[in-house]
């Protein structure tokens, strides 16, 4: 029979970007994934597919499962099984890793430690907090702010830990936060001590309250900042004055709605990220291959009687070059013909398979296309145009007034999907959204389809609308929407520079 093996893994404080590779690894070859509420959720697309999932998050005295039952859980799995058992922060700070490896040994399973990034580290630096600078202090200490409820007494010896170390880093300590700064402050710690308290650090989420050690507990009250939080008490506190990155980025708090096809979301929503944005993926388009492909076939069939092909978009060239593999063929088959793109991410795609382009436009929609080809450069010619079956005419049109023969052929088509209106619906009636945007007319029309039930246009005037162009931007007010950001340069960091341009020194939601 199969033996199985248990990896515990440090997922890291929040931020998935601070995952490790060797995380990475183990997780594509999972078979089980146990994970905590720590834990980001995004991780989970690292294992396959068919790997079971098993939340068992514990938070604020709500257990999805009893520690005893996570470790039987392990154990049970990790048999016959290789489990990954996905662990906040790192599993041997602060993470009970030690207690369910010592399970494991028990129980004769194998397994392996994969150290994360710890949140002890890893939050201050979000928070611009160094634990340690030459002119404030040399020492620091990880203490945890919650000991175990069975235990008779403290494990902590608060009269060494208040003076001897120069920052201190308390986990799960906000509860007893009242308690801690009191207990610092009886043996000797200067009540005028910085202290910062920072919620949900490294995530779009974060917070940061400042203090001392005299006032900040009740600074922390009146702020309502709940856990999970990490507590930092020394001078270097004072530092986030000056060096807090994170929480200046120019979309820091803000929530954004990003409308355009999950298989195209991740590139706009990691530049969003980047700013700081919190986003909210809300996919109003999905691909999905053409209700037939003989159209595209016959065309392929056909490739050396055409002179251009032009490709409108990187769904376009995917399924185009696909389907051209799928019929037998390869690039070569494009030999001789020259090729157009709209946009640099169009033409990024084509360039990717080897191929070159003749043309590109300055402007990236039909209009420039047409701009940059020239009429005489078509007259005569076959023009190939493979894109969504339902797309704007100015392109074949205007090719065929200037004397090409054009055939448009379905490469893919755009459907509705269904999931997640009433929950974005909620979200904008209750103002809790920054802005939306829109990188297509056809996330427009979509979206008004999808929010039908909703009034989607009185719930977008509670809401910043930002548009890819003046294309996308026309095709919005045509439906009643007051557009506030339309990008001059219409690609997806264009539409990102002109929304923080847009939001620089308001106020987030």
């Amino acid at each position: 029979m199969k033996k199985g093996k248990v990896y515990l893994v440090g997922a890291g404080p929040g931020d998935p970007g601070l995952f490790t590779l060797r995380g990475v690894e183990v997780l594509r070859k999972a078979e089980v994934v146990v994970y905590d509420f720590l834990a980001n959720e995004e991780l989970l697309a690292f294992a396959p597919a068919h790997a079971e999932r098993i939340y068992v998050g514990k938070k604020g005295g709500d257990h999805t499962l009893s520690q005893e039952g996570i470790n039987r859980l392990l154990v049970e799995k990790g048999r016959h099984h290789v489990v990954v058992r996905l662990k906040g922060g790192d599993p041997f700070v602060f993470g009970r890793g030690g207690e369910e490896a010592q399970e494991l040994v028990a129980a004769g399973i194998d397994f392996e430690v994969v150290p994360g990034v710890s949140a002890a580290v890893a939050v201050p630096a979000y928070a611009g907090i160094p634990l340690s600078h030459r002119d404030h202090t040399a020492s620091m200490a990880f203490i945890t702010g919650h000991e175990r409820a069975d235990s008779q007494e403290s494990k902590i010896d608060w009269s060494k830990l208040a003076t001897a170390v120069g920052t201190l880093v308390f986990f799960m300590g906000v509860k007893n936060l009242p308690e801690i700064t009191a207990r610092l402050m009886e043996y000797g710690r200067s009540p005028e001590t910085p202290v910062a308290v920072i919620r949900w650090g490294t995530t779009p989420e974060q917070r940061t309250v400042t203090g001392t050690l005299r006032d900040v507990a009740d600074r922390v009250r009146d702020a309502g900042l709940k856990p999970p939080a990490l507590i930092v008490v020394g001078e270097v506190v004072r530092l986030r004055d000056q060096l807090n990155w994170f929480e200046r980025r120019p979309l820091f708090g803000r929530t954004v709605v990003v409308t355009r096809a999950r298989e195209q979301a991740s590139d706009f929503k990691k530049l969003l990220e980047e700013k700081g944005a919190r986003c909210v993926e809300f996919p109003t388009i999905r691909i999905v291959p053409p209700a037939s492909w003989e159209p595209l076939d016959r065309a392929l069939a056909e490739l050396q009687t055409y002179d251009w092909v032009i490709f409108t978009s990187v769904n376009g060239v995917r399924l185009f070059m696909d389907r051209l593999q799928e019929t037998g063929r390869d690039v070569r088959a494009l030999a001789g013909l020259k090729l157009a793109a709209i946009g640099p991410k169009t033409a990024q795609a084509l360039k990717a398979r080897g191929l070159r382009l003749d043309v590109v436009p300055g402007e990236y929609r039909a209009e420039g296309i047409l701009q940059a080809m020239g009429a005489q450069s078509v007259q005569g010619a076959r023009v190939l145009l493979p894109r969504a079956k339902v797309a704007r005419e100015v392109l074949p049109e205007t090719l065929r007034q200037w004397g090409a023969h054009v055939d448009v052929v379905p490469a893919y088509e755009t459907v509705l999907p269904q999931e997640g209106s009433d929950a974005v619906a909620e979200m904008l009636r209750e103002g809790r959204v920054d802005v939306v945007t829109f990188t297509s007319s056809s996330t427009v029309t979509n979206l008004i389809q999808v929010l039908a039930a909703h009034d989607p246009v009185q719930l977008l005037q509670k809401t910043t609308v930002a548009c890819i162009g003046p294309v996308t931007a026309d095709t919005a007010r045509a439906h009643g929407i007051e557009v506030q950001v339309v990008a001059e340069e219409y690609t997806l960091t264009g539409l990102v520079n002109a929304l923080c341009d847009h939001l620089a020194g308001q106020k987030a939601v």
